[in-house]
């Protein structure tokens, strides 16, 4: 099977690129915005804020899955940006949809809780109403409705609160800051499940084996819409806690800061975060019989790797 992988230099698309096997098959095709990958090895170009150069790209090389890694990420910048958050994780995700529905290829796309206005209370289910507080938000909910409107096959899996050992993640920043300040005060207010990109590919890679097994009418009812997140759930402050305690006793850390729980309100931003971030993954555990665990698993692996990598 001829597999692309867009945005193969992102948090996730490098985990991609790290776990896959078919990196090791040869099958994997990765691209990045200007054709140069983390590792040095080969990728192609594809550039999501110029989504009619697209066609090109997936004409040449004929897949048969696009996994979709690529995306505008910057939620705060986004506020003013818009206009190119929509390019990217909108107009670009319709792009290889239609394409896809045309070359019967299957489309896998991520999508985040920004599309939810955060005002729940128990986690969300996959149908539920949404309504993205910001400009992010909006532009990944345009995504996911120009891909429903492709008619392709697709598999849309929501995360939030992603991190890797690698790139720019809140669990990096937390490590930083922990080693050199005393007292770190974070947001206790907000709510969401932690999750790491390996899960993310992880629970990927067992949908679409499990796609690949299915018949059509099973492949009817696995396309769509899924929750791909670990389980439980923490607030921000207690996230920040768990990574820095680990990496203490993990001697990862040499010393451990004060870490003190602050409101929203005193950690203005220019876009307005969800408050309640917890999405249902019932269903995805359910559909592709793929156990989620728990959000502090993924802490432990992250940390592990990191030692391995210190060490």
């Amino acid at each position: 099977m001829r597999v692309l992988l867009l945005g193969a230099n992102g948090q996730l698309g490098r985990s991609f690129i790290e776990c896959s096997e078919w990196v090791r098959r040869g099958s994997l095709v990765a691209a990045t915005r200007n054709g140069q990958r983390f590792d040095g090895g080969p990728a192609e170009i594809a550039d999501m804020a110029a989504p009619d150069t697209l066609a090109v790209l997936l004409d040449r090389m004929q897949p048969q899955l696009i996994i979709n890694a690529a995306a505008y990420t910057a939620v705060d910048r986004a506020e003013q940006e818009e206009a190119l958050a929509t390019r990217v994780n909108g107009e670009a995700t319709g792009v290889l949809g239609r394409w896809a529905a045309a070359h019967d290829a299957l489309v896998v796309h991520y999508s985040t809780d920004y599309v939810f206005d955060g005002q729940a209370t128990q986690p969300y289910p996959v149908e539920a109403p949404t309504a993205p507080l910001g400009a992010y938000g909006r532009s990944k909910l345009a995504g996911e409705q120009a891909l429903r409107d492709s008619g392709a096959d697709h598999l849309i899996f929501r995360t939030a609160w992603v991190y890797a050992p690698h790139g720019h993640n809140f669990l990096r920043t937390m490590l930083r800051l922990g080693a050199e300040r005393d007292e770190l005060r974070v947001v206790a207010d907000q709510i969401g499940a932690p999750t790491s990109t390996s899960l993310i590919v992880q629970g990927t890679l067992a949908a679409i084996e499990a796609w690949q097994q299915a018949s059509p009418s099973q492949r009817r009812a696995m396309a769509g819409t899924h929750h791909l997140v670990a389980g439980g759930h923490t607030s921000w402050h207690g996230f920040a806690s768990a990574i820095l305690h680990t990496a203490h006793a993990k001697g990862l850390l040499a010393r451990m800061p004060k870490v003190t729980p602050i409101a929203t309100a005193e950690f203005p931003t220019p876009a307005k975060r969800p408050a309640w971030s917890v999405l249902d993954n019932s269903g995805f555990q359910q559909r592709f019989g793929y156990a989620l665990p728990e959000w502090q698993d993924g802490l432990h692996h992250v940390i592990e790797k990191l030692l391995t990598q210190a060490g």
